[in-house]
């Protein structure tokens, strides 16, 4: 293989990595500024969504980069655009964070107990980033606790839809990067 063709061949994977990327941060931004549910109990209403679906399922098949970029700032995004904004920086780091474990434990090994670790870890990234968030916020360090359900019923709705669809979907990305 000349230079110059390994140069384009390295061009090209990264222009599909930065496509896949831009993709997965779109459907994070989409699944949670379209499917949600704002929380009664709450102190700032809280929120359930479904953009951690498409996180998990980013970080899952195209690893952690993939997963840490399209999680922490598609829903820094949400924040920023929908009134939410002071949590913007919080959820950069945080879902940045889920998204980088989530993608690190799988990368290696595509099976169910590893998923299923994955997603826990996430679920413990999230709650304990967003109880310290809320901490620093509100100055309080009892006032976090009443996010704590919502935030393990987004975490828990997204960890079975995403251990419900991985595996097809992994099959059918990998038998298309087969056949070309």
């Amino acid at each position: 293989m000349s230079t110059k063709t390994a140069v384009q061949s390295t061009s090209s994977a990264r222009i599909k990595s930065l496509a896949i990327t831009a993709v997965c941060l779109v459907l994070v931004y989409v699944f949670t500024a379209v499917v949600n549910i704002r929380l009664p109990f709450a102190p700032n209403g809280g929120l359930i969504h479904l953009g951690n679906v498409p996180l998990f399922v980013a970080a899952i098949l195209f690893g952690k980069r993939t997963g840490m970029i399209a999680g922490g700032v598609g829903m820094a995004l949400f924040d920023l655009f929908s009134g939410w904004t002071l949590w913007a920086p919080f959820t950069l780091v945080i879902v940045g964070c889920m998204g980088l474990v989530v993608g690190a434990v799988t990368e290696k090994h595509k099976t169910f107990p590893f998923y299923l670790l994955a997603l826990v870890l996430a679920c413990a990234i999230k709650i304990g980033g967003y109880y310290l968030a809320e901490a620093i916020i509100y100055g309080n360090w009892v006032v976090p606790l009443t996010s704590i359900p919502g935030n393990l019923i987004q975490v828990g709705a997204a960890a079975i839809i995403t251990l419900i669809v991985i595996e097809p979907l992994r099959l059918a990305a990998a038998h298309t990067i087969l056949r070309k």
